[in-house]
């Protein structure tokens, strides 16, 4: 038998840079309700009490940007300058342009707003037909959220990170050979206090027990103290955390990020469209994993190349499943955004706790090939 470990993160709500992914989201999102055929690409960046939004936006939608920002730091909880970021007191600097009409050349006529590579990727590890360190990472992070809002445990505040170290046999998750779980919280707690929040309310609420054992190794806030957090302990930014979005390192990433773009950006759309299609190359029993990949060049609507590997699990020939997939789904930009309804302002819902394995999300759809 073959053994391995593999190792993924996600991060909570709070996390400087999912801030900053929230903060685009939740703009996009703003200006779709008002105008479906918005083009967007905003970022943000974070750092002492600072936020800056800049990007270029087309649309027939009037927006009240800095009213989103501060109830959008409001909402993840920042009050405090002392130690993260005040939503009242905070400066908001807005740049925002117009999208380029050299860009917009192609996109009128629906080819791709910009070149590159995407992505998507789906495995048997689990229900959601996620990897499973990265599905674990995602429910800890989750969960430290849950509990900090609910009061559950008083003392957390906004800021953290988990990570799940998944032991394999024969490709199949066994064990958990490490969870370690940082998170923020007041000043007034001792370390052995937050371990013991932490262990009980969030890890032992998550992790199965059969997937721990007297071996698993668990950390808690491994410096001793986790007071500073969000954008006064480390700066944050749009599209810093891809892999957090995706699916964990155990698959590969296309070139782009998704958060704070539309749907005619195919970093975003042909990612989700590929999950999509390998999510039911899965669940219809043609693999156990499938990686997909396309390629797209500016101003064009057909890719330019399709990819796929099912890693010696296809139960039919891998050119097969490109010709079904050729035949059965359009995938020109428009005909992504219309098969998954991507004119809708839902972009806000995946923002946290990854793009993917989400039931409520249209790409995450099981249908019959």
């Amino acid at each position: 038998m073959s053994k391995y470990y593999f190792t993924s993160e996600s991060v909570t709500e709070g996390h400087p840079d999912k801030l900053c992914d929230t903060i685009s989201d939740k703009i996009l999102d703003a200006y779709i309700e008002k105008d479906e055929n918005s083009r967007v690409a905003v970022e943000t960046f974070a750092s002492k009490n600072n936020i800056t939004i800049a990007g270029q936006v087309t649309s027939k939608s009037d927006i009240n940007v800095e009213e989103i920002v501060r109830n959008c730091i409001k909402e993840i909880g920042y009050h405090d300058s002392n130690i993260d970021i005040d939503y009242k007191t905070c400066k908001i600097d807005i740049n925002i342009t117009k999208q380029s009409p050299d860009i917009a050349l192609g996109v009128d006529i629906g080819g791709a707003g910009d070149q590159g590579i995407m992505f998507g990727y789906a495995c048997n590890d689990t229900e959601n037909y996620m990897p499973y360190a990265i599905h674990m990472a995602h429910k800890l992070a989750k969960r430290l959220t849950e509990v900090r809002k609910n009061n559950i445990v008083k003392f957390l505040r906004p800021d953290g990170k988990t990570q799940v170290t998944v032991e394999y046999e024969d490709d199949k998750p066994i064990r958990i050979e490490t969870i370690l779980v940082s998170t923020q919280h007041t000043s007034d707690v001792t370390t052995d206090q937050v371990r013991e929040a932490v262990i009980n309310e969030v890890i032992k609420k998550v992790i199965p027990s059969n997937m721990l054992d007297d071996q698993t190794k668990i950390y808690v806030n491994p410096t001793g103290r986790f007071v500073i957090g969000g954008p006064l302990g480390d700066t944050g930014l749009t599209g810093r955390k891809i892999i957090v979005d995706t699916y964990g390192g155990y698959a590969r990433h296309g070139g782009g990020a998704f958060s704070g773009k539309d749907a005619s950006k195919v970093d975003r759309s042909a990612a989700y469209m590929l999950r999509h299609i390998a999510k039911n190359i899965v669940a219809n029993g043609l693999a156990d994993k499938c990686e997909l990949q396309v390629s797209y060049a500016i101003g064009m609507k057909e890719p330019l190349s399709i990819y796929i590997d099912t890693f010696g699990t296809g139960k039919i020939l891998d050119n097969e499943i490109v010709e079904l997939i050729k035949n059965r789904f359009d995938l020109t930009p428009d005909g992504i955004i219309n098969y998954l309804q991507l004119r809708k302002p839902i972009f806000s819902k995946t923002t946290n706790y990854g793009h993917f394995g989400k039931d409520d999300l249209p790409w995450e759809k099981i249908i019959k090939l």
